[in-house]
């Protein structure tokens, strides 16, 4: 495959994945903050699905499109600014694993109450906040992760 076009893919794929993250933290913070049961758990089940859609795919496209653009362009998977692009992203891959499942009890959670006419349950914020703390190293990972591929310093 041509090296411009899996470049183009992989910046792509980045965007997705960064802005995927970012947009549905705040929509959950923020609608978790309203404390509005329905709203809670009508943008919980748009946050698991839009996490299965962009972030799945692209969580596992994006070390095989940088693999292959390292490989293809030369770069040696030691040089600084590669080798922690890449222990930055298991970092984020590795806080991503729990925040999954963590979303998916958030949305079952707020469903639940929302079915019952209830108010969300206390564990609920419980939950979102250790999903708030797995959030902070990976947003930290994939800055420095943006400024390691754009500066490459040496």
């Amino acid at each position: 495959m041509d090296v411009i076009v899996v470049k183009f893919l992989h910046v792509l794929s980045s965007t997705f994945l960064f802005g995927t993250g970012v947009g549905t933290a705040f929509y959950l913070l923020v609608a978790s903050r309203s404390r509005n049961v329905q709203v809670v758990a009508a943008v919980a089940r748009y946050v698991v699905v839009a996490d299965w859609i962009f972030t799945a795919t692209t969580i596992v496209f994006q070390p095989l499109s940088g693999l292959y653009l390292a490989h293809r362009l030369g770069y040696p998977l030691s040089s600084p600014w590669l080798y922690w692009s890449i222990v930055l992203f298991v970092i984020a891959a590795l806080c991503w694993l729990p925040v999954v499942w963590i979303q998916t009890r958030l949305r079952d959670m707020a469903v639940d109450a929302a079915n019952r006419g209830e108010e969300l349950p206390l564990r609920y914020h419980g939950y979102l906040g250790a999903w708030a703390a797995l959030g902070v190293p990976a947003l930290i990972s994939f800055l420095v992760i943006f400024y390691l591929m754009v500066a490459r310093p040496a």
